[in-house]
């Protein structure tokens, strides 16, 4: 089922009667705007990853996004193309921030992270070896259906691994994995 809404009021009552497989909003949106949807959306524990569009993607514009539980975040004139790409990644169970956005945010956030041995290097501690390797691919931006290939397994397990990652570090979805991830140094900026 598809909606469109004009406003993020409009939105946030389409996504709660329609639940659709994925919300994409303005971040600028009148009465409402992307990042309060997308809270509203989690406190409500719907089940709708949201990708917000902006014209604009200054660093804090982009942490506001993802403090407030986006799945995905791209300028307003990406290409269809990308756009698509977003959308399928997305229902696939992955997140998306634009490559050029991605490469500053994760600066800034190695910037903030705090040496290792912090508690989010110590909470990693309850993950077994194939959740942590998981959690690493995850963190690289491989789908379920990728990270399943690499470590040849099924996609199932593979969502089974993702599914004990979040439940055992007490996540609300992918791009808080990722977050923790390069806060807890398993992954850094720039590793492959």
């Amino acid at each position: 089922m598809a909606g469109e809404a004009s406003n993020g009021t409009e939105a946030l009552d389409l996504a709660r009667r329609l639940l659709p497989d994925l919300l994409i909003a303005d971040m600028s949106l009148p009465r409402l705007d992307g990042p309060a949807v997308t809270r509203a959306i989690i406190e409500g524990h719907l089940a709708v990853p949201v990708l917000l569009l902006t014209a604009h993607d200054s660093d804090d514009e982009v942490m506001a996004a993802i403090a407030a539980g986006a799945t995905g975040y791209l300028r307003t004139d990406a290409t269809p193309e990308e756009l698509i790409a977003a959308v399928r990644a997305i229902a696939a169970g992955g997140a998306v921030i634009a490559p050029p956005v991605l490469a500053r945010v994760l600066t800034r956030v190695a910037e903030a992270v705090p040496p290792p041995g912090n508690s989010a290097a110590t909470r990693l501690g309850a993950l077994t070896g194939r959740e942590r390797e998981v959690l690493v691919h995850v963190a690289r931006g491989c789908t379920n259906a990728e990270i399943a290939d690499m470590l040849g397994v099924g996609e199932t397990t593979v969502k089974t691994h993702v599914g004990h990652v979040l439940t055992k570090l007490r996540l609300r979805d992918r791009t808080q994995a990722v977050v923790l991830a390069y806060e807890s140094g398993l992954i850094t900026p720039g590793s492959s």
